[in-house]
C-alpha cells in the first residue's frame, strides 16, 4: 500500500485550467482517469487525510504510485478525452459499462449504387439506414425474412451479386421471389432503390400506408376473381402484420426517443436502454458496471449517455431518470438540439418506469451470477496458491503453449487470466524460427525468454506498446510436463528471474509439475483450482492452434510467382485470372503474357525465365535422385532395382 504523500505533486505546479488526469500504479498501468473543471482543486481533494476519503477513493490513491494530467481548452474537450482514455486504458477503478456482446442491427446500404439489406454487428457506414439494436439476432432474421416477402430488396453479398451479373442468372433468393434480382435486370436500379426506400419507410414506422395499399389491391383482385393474386397479397399482409406485432406502439406521438433506466446499489449499477423509433420499440441494450469510485446516479447517467452517443447519433429525445452531472457539457458533446430531460407524466414516464424495472431485474440476475462466479474464482485462486505453496493467490496467470506441424510453422501462444477471468487484450502470439524451432523444449525456452526480456527491459516504445508487458504475472504456466518446465526454468535462470512462480500442466493425467520436483502436484478432480488450470491450458492451446493454422495457410498459398521481381500482387492476380495455373503461364509465350495488363516485354521475359529455370532445377533434382538409386545387375544374374528417392517408388530395371 502506497502513501499518497510520496507522489503528491506540489500544489503550485498543478494548473487551474480544465483537464484530464490519470493515476498510475507502480507498474505504470493507468488505474483511474478523471476530468476536472479546475485540475488543482480536483486533485487536491485526493490528497486529504485518508480517513476523510471515501473508501473506494482511499483504495485507489493507496494503490496508485503517481499522477499526471493533460490540460485542455474546454470542459467538453475534457469530457471527450476522459471517455477516450477510459476506453483506451481500461482503468481498474473507473466505472466501465461492460456489455458481454455486440448487438445486431438491420442495415440498408443506401449509399451503394444498388442498396443492400443485411444484418451486422459492425459499425455502419455514413448514409446507411440503420434499425436496432435488437436483443437477439433470431428476432431480426425472422423480421427480415417476412419483410423480403413484401419488399424483395437485394440481400446478397457483393461477391454473389457480381457473379450473378456475369452469369446472367440470379441467385436462389431471386428464384423464390425474395429478391427482385436487379443483378440480371429483372428490375431497374432506380426501381430497386424506390423499393429499398419503401422498406426503410415501413421499418421507420410508416406502416399504415403499405398495409392499406396491399389490402386495397387484395380486394380488387378478389373482385376480379383473380384469387391466386389475392391469396398472395393476403399472405403479404399477414407478413407485415406479424412484423408490426413484434413492434407494438408504445408512444402514441410516434416520436424517436431513447429511454435510459438505471438501478444501482453500493457496489454495482445496471443500465438498460430502450430505443424507440416512430413510437415503436426498435431495440434494447443494457450494461452492468462495478462501482469502484464515488460515482453518483448523475455520474452514471453521464457515463451512459457519453458511451451511447460519442460514436453514434442521438435521437430527438433522450429520457433519463436523473440529469447527468455535467448536463451542459454532455449536450454540447452529443448535440444541443437533443431534448435531454426527465419525463414528468404520461406514457413516457410510464415507459421509463418499465425500462427502470428492466434495469433492476438485470442487476438482480447479475448479482446472482456474479456471486456464484466470484466465489468459485476466489476459491480456485486460493486453492491453486496453496497447492503450489505461493505466498498469495496468483491474481495474474500467464499460460504458454507451442503448436506446429511436424516441426514446421512453429508458433507460441500466451494467454492471460486476471482474477480468474481471461483478459484477451493481453493475449500475445510468437513466431518461432531458426534453432529455436528444432523441438518443443527449445521453442518453449525461446518464447519464455522473449516474454521475460520484455518484463526486465521494456523496449523504447509508444505508451500503448509498452503497456503490453508492463504488468508482471504472479504465475507462469506452460503446457507440458518436466521437459517443458525445465526449459522454461532455464530461461528464468538465464535472466535471473526469481519473483515469478513457474509450473507446468501435463495433458495425460492433468498433473502439475514444478521445477526440479520428481513428483507432480495432483489436484483433486473436483477442485476449482484444477478447473481453472484446465481452462488456462485449453485457452492457450486454442489460441496457439488458431495462429498456427493461419500461418500454415499463408505458407501453403505461396506460389512460384511470389519471388519474381517486379511482379506484385495485382499483376500476379491478373496473370492467374488469365491463365488460371502456374503451369499454363510457364507454357505461354512472351506475346501471350504481354496481353495481360501491366506485363511488358521485359517483365514477360523475366517471368518465363524464372519459371522455366525453376522447372529445370526441379526436373534435374528428380532425375538425379532416380539415377542415384539405380543399381547394375549382379554377377549372379539377379536384377537389382532402382529406387526413386523423391517418391520412394521401387522401379524394376
Amino acid at each position: 500500500m502506497a502513501d499518497p504523500a510520496t507522489y503528491r505533486p506540489a500544489t503550485g505546479t498543478i494548473p487551474t485550467r480544465p483537464g484530464v488526469y490519470r493515476f498510475r500504479d507502480e507498474h505504470g498501468r493507468v488505474i483511474y482517469v478523471g476530468k476536472a473543471k479546475n485540475l488543482r482543486q480536483r486533485l487536491s481533494n485526493y490528497f486529504q487525510d485518508l480517513a476523510a476519503l471515501h473508501e473506494r477513493t482511499r483504495r485507489m490513491v493507496t494503490t496508485a504510485a503517481g499522477v499526471e494530467w493533460t490540460v485542455v481548452g474546454t470542459e467538453v474537450e475534457a469530457l471527450t478525452l476522459e471517455y477516450t482514455w477510459i476506453k483506451e486504458f481500461d482503468p481498474r477503478f473507473n466505472v466501465k459499462f461492460r456489455d458481454d456482446k455486440s448487438y445486431p442491427y438491420l442495415v440498408l446500404t443506401m449509399g451503394e449504387k444498388v442498396p443492400r439489406v443485411h444484418i451486422t454487428r459492425r459499425p455502419r457506414a455514413k448514409g446507411d439506414r440503420t434499425f436496432g439494436p435488437y436483443p437477439q439476432v433470431g428476432a431480426i432474421r425472422e423480421t427480415l425474412d417476412l419483410m423480403l416477402r413484401v419488399f424483395p430488396v437485394r440481400s446478397c453479398t457483393p461477391g454473389v451479386y457480381r457473379r450473378a451479373e456475369r452469369s446472367g442468372r440470379p441467385c436462389l433468393l431471386g428464384f423464390i421471389g425474395k429478391c427482385s434480382a436487379p443483378c440480371v435486370g429483372d428490375i431497374s436500379q432506380d426501381e430497386h432503390r424506390k423499393l429499398a426506400e419503401q422498406f426503410a419507410d415501413f421499418m421507420a414506422g410508416n406502416t399504415a400506408t403499405y398495409t392499406r395499399r396491399i389490402e386495397k389491391q387484395m380486394r380488387e383482385a378478389a373482385a376480379a376473381m383473380d384469387y391466386e393474386t389475392a391469396a398472395g397479397l393476403r399472405d403479404d399482409l399477414e407478413a407485415l402484420n406479424k412484423v408490426m406485432e413484434k413492434n407494438s406502439v408504445v408512444l402514441s406521438d410516434a416520436t424517436d426517443a431513447d429511454l435510459i433506466g438505471l438501478a444501482q446499489d453500493e457496489l454495482e449499477a445496471s443500465v438498460q436502454v430502450f430505443h424507440v423509433r416512430g413510437g415503436r420499440i426498435r431495440g434494447q441494450r443494457g450494461w452492468t458496471a462495478e462501482i469502484l469510485d464515488a460515482s453518483t446516479a448523475g455520474d452514471l447517467i453521464e457515463r451512459a449517455v457519453t458511451t451511447l452517443y460519442t460514436e453514434g447519433a442521438a435521437p430527438k429525445e433522450v429520457l433519463v431518470p436523473v440529469q447527468p452531472t455535467n448536463r451542459d457539457q454532455v449536450l454540447e458533446l452529443i448535440g444541443k438540439q437533443v431534448d435531454l430531460r426527465i419525463p414528468q407524466r404520461g406514457e413516457k414516464k410510464n415507459l421509463l418506469s418499465t425500462v427502470t424495472e428492466n434495469a433492476q431485474e438485470a442487476l438482480r440476475l447479475h448479482r446472482l451470477k456474479r456471486s456464484g462466479d466470484l466465489t468459485a474464482r476466489t476459491k480456485a485462486l486460493e486453492d491453486l496458491g496453496e497447492a503450489l505453496d505461493l505466498a498469495e493467490p496468483p491474481l495474474r496467470i500467464e499460460c504458454f503453449d507451442i503448436s506446429h506441424s511436424h516441426g514446421t510453422n512453429v508458433v507460441g501462444s500466451q494467454v492471460v487470466f486476471e482474477d480468474g477471468l481471461p483478459k484477451k487484450s493481453e493475449y500475445r502470439r510468437y513466431s518461432v524460427t531458426g534453432d529455436a524451432a528444432r523441438d518443443d523444449t527449445a521453442s518453449m525456452y525461446d518464447v519464455i525468454s522473449r516474454r521475460l526480456k520484455h518484463h526486465l527491459n521494456p523496449p523504447e516504445q509508444t505508451e500503448e506498446e509498452a503497456r503490453r508487458f508492463a504488468y508482471p504475472p504472479s504465475l507462469i504456466l506452460v503446457d507440458g510436463g518436466p521437459p517443458q518446465v525445465a526449459a522454461a526454468q532455464r530461461a528464468f535462470d538465464d535472466l535471473g528471474i526469481t519473483d515469478i512462480a513457474l509450473a507446468g500442466i501435463a495433458k495425460r493425467l492433468e498433473e502439475i509439475w514444478l521445477p526440479g520436483d520428481d513428483y507432480p502436484v495432483i489436484l483433486p478432480r473436483t477442485s476449482e483450482a484444477l478447473f481453472l488450470v484446465q481452462r488456462l491450458r485449453d485457452e492457450a492451446h486454442r489460441f496457439a492452434i488458431t495462429y498456427h493454422r493461419s500461418k500454415r495457410g499463408r505458407a501453403m498459398q505461396a506460389s512460384a510467382l511470389d519471388g519474381i521481381a517486379g511482379l506484385g500482387p495485382a499483376r500476379r492476380r491478373a496473370l492467374l485470372d488469365r491463365f488460371v495455373t502456374v503451369s499454363a503461364i510457364r507454357q505461354a509465350s512472351e506475346d501471350d503474357l504481354q496481353q495481360v495488363e501491366g506485363i511488358g516485354p521485359a517483365l514477360a521475359a523475366q517471368i518465363l525465365a524464372a519459371l522455366r529455370s525453376d522447372e529445370a532445377t526441379s526436373t534435374g533434382a528428380e532425375t538425379g535422385s532416380a539415377s542415384a538409386g539405380d543399381a547394375e545387375a549382379g554377377e549372379d544374374g539377379t536384377i537389382d532395382v532402382a529406387v526413386d528417392m523423391a517418391t520412394g517408388e521401387i522401379l524394376e530395371r
